[in-house]
C-alpha cells in the first residue's frame, strides 16, 4: 500500500503539543471551499520523489522531472511552490554547487514548458494558475554560497533565485542557525547581505535561523521578511520553532509565517492534522489572519513502502546528526511528515480541517496562497 508523504528538502528538528478541535454542526456547516477556486502557494516543498528509484535509475539532475511528480503536484491543486535548489549542508562547494542546480532547473522549466512555470513576480504566480502550470520559485536554505562577497546576490537575482534563506541550522558567515549555541545574532557581514537582497528585490528568509539572527534580520531589512516553514515555540519549545516575539516582528513589519507539515509540531515527533491547524492558530492570534500560510517541507508524492524507508530514514538521521546539521527533536525512530497531511490530497483535507475548525473561506484562502502572494508582490513588484 503506498502510504502518501511531503517529500522535504532536509530533516531539520522537533515541536508541538497535540491538539483537538471543535467542530462545528454539520447543520451549521456548508461543503468545504473547493481548492479549484483557491490560489495554493507552497511557501517551501518540492519535487524530490521519496522512493526509490526504478531501474535505471534517473541522474540527480535529470533535465525533466518524472510523470508521477508532475502528476501528483497537478493532482493536489498546488499552484506554486518555493523549490529548494543549490546547496544546504555538507562537502561540496557551495558556489559551484549552487550554480550547476540553477543550471539544471534552467534546463527543466526549457524542456517541460507546458509543466512549469519560472516564477520571477507576484503576477507569475497568477499565470501560473490561470494556465495550468505548477509555478516555481528558486529558493536557497542556506546563503553559504554567497561566500564573503554581498555582490553574488546579484549573480543569483539575476539567474532568477527569489528566495534566500540566511542560515542552515549551525552558524555561517552571516549569522547563528537555529542549533548554533551562541545565539550571536547577524553579523556586520550579515546586514551587509541583508542590504543587498532588499536592493535586489530577493526575499529574505528566516527559517532555520537562531532568533537572535531572526530578530537583527527583521529589524535591519527594509522590506518584509518570512519565516517560510516553521513552528511555533510557545505550543513546543524546541529551536527549530519560532517564539511569539520572531513571529510578531515579521508580522509587524508586514511579512510572511509559514506553518510545515512536520513532526516537530508535536512533542511526541508524531504530529497529526490537529496539530498543523494548531499551530496555524497559534501563528493567527499572534500574527494576524493576513501574515500566516503554509511552508509544507515536503512534496505531493506518497511512499510505496513504508518499512524501506523507515529504514532509509534512520540512516539519514543519523548522518545528520554526525555531519553536525541536525536539529533538536530529530528522531531516527520517526518520520519526518504528517500521515494524516499528505499526499496528493493534503491541501484538500487541510482546507476541510480550517473549515471545520471554523475559518471562514475568506480566512482559508488566505492561508493556502494570498498572503504568500500580497507578502510576494511586496517584495518582488507585480
Amino acid at each position: 500500500m503506498t502510504i502518501d508523504r511531503p517529500d522535504r528538502r532536509a530533516f531539520l528538528g522537533l515541536a508541538a503539543g497535540a491538539a483537538t478541535l471543535p467542530l462545528m454542526p454539520s447543520a451549521l456547516r456548508a461543503a468545504p471551499p473547493a481548492l479549484s477556486s483557491m490560489l495554493v502557494v507552497n511557501a517551501l516543498g518540492g519535487f524530490e520523489d521519496p522512493n526509490p528509484p526504478a531501474a535505471p535509475a534517473t541522474p540527480p539532475r535529470a533535465p525533466v522531472l518524472s510523470p508521477r511528480l508532475v502528476a501528483d503536484a497537478r493532482a493536489s491543486g498546488m499552484n506554486v511552490v518555493n523549490q529548494t535548489i543549490g546547496y544546504v549542508a555538507g562537502d561540496g562547494d557551495p558556489f559551484e554547487d549552487t550554480m550547476r542546480e540553477i543550471a539544471t532547473w534552467e534546463a527543466r522549466f526549457a524542456a517541460m514548458p507546458r509543466d512549469l512555470l519560472k516564477v520571477l513576480t507576484a503576477a507569475d504566480m497568477l499565470r501560473a494558475k490561470r494556465e495550468g502550470r505548477i509555478g516555481v520559485i528558486l529558493g536557497f536554505q542556506n546563503a553559504a554560497m554567497v561566500g564573503d562577497d554581498a555582490t553574488r546576490i546579484d549573480i543569483f537575482a539575476n539567474m532568477g533565485v527569489r528566495v534566500i534563506q540566511l542560515t542552515y541550522n549551525p552558524a555561517n558567515q552571516i549569522g547563528d542557525g537555529s542549533m548554533a549555541p551562541g545565539n550571536r545574532g547577524l553579523t556586520p557581514f550579515g546586514r551587509e547581505v541583508v542590504a543587498r537582497l532588499n536592493e535586489m528585490r530577493v526575499m529574505v528568509d528566516l527559517s532555520h535561523s537562531g532568533e537572535q539572527t531572526c530578530l537583527d534580520a527583521a529589524r535591519a531589512s527594509t522590506q518584509p521578511i518570512s519565516i517560510n516553514h516553521t513552528g511555533c515555540r510557545a505550543l513546543v519549545d524546541v529551536p527549530r520553532n519560532k517564539t511569539d516575539a520572531e513571529l510578531r516582528l515579521v508580522a509587524e513589519r508586514g511579512g510572511f509565517v509559514g506553518i510545515y507539515f512536520m513532526p516537530f509540531l508535536n512533542p511526541t515527533s508524531v504530529a497529526t492534522a490537529a496539530d498543523v491547524v494548531a499551530h496555524i492558530d497559534h501563528a493567527i492570534n499572534v500574527c494576524g489572519e493576513d501574515h500566516v500560510g503554509i511552508g509544507t517541507d515536503g512534496g505531493t508524492t506518497g511512499i510505496d513502502d513504508m518499512e524501506a524507508y523507515r529504514a532509509a530514514m534512520r540512516a539519514e538521521v543519523a548522518a545528520r546528526h554526525a555531519a553536525g546539521i541536525g536539529a533538536t527533536g530529530e528522531n531516527p525512530d520517526t518520520v519526518p511528515f504528517v500521515a494524516d497531511l499528505t499526499g496528493p490530497g493534503q491541501f484538500r483535507r487541510l482546507v476541510a480541517l480550517l473549515d471545520a475548525r471554523g475559518y471562514s473561506t475568506a480566512r482559508i484562502e488566505k492561508i493556502m496562497g494570498l498572503n504568500f502572494f500580497n507578502y510576494a508582490r511586496e517584495v518582488w513588484g507585480e
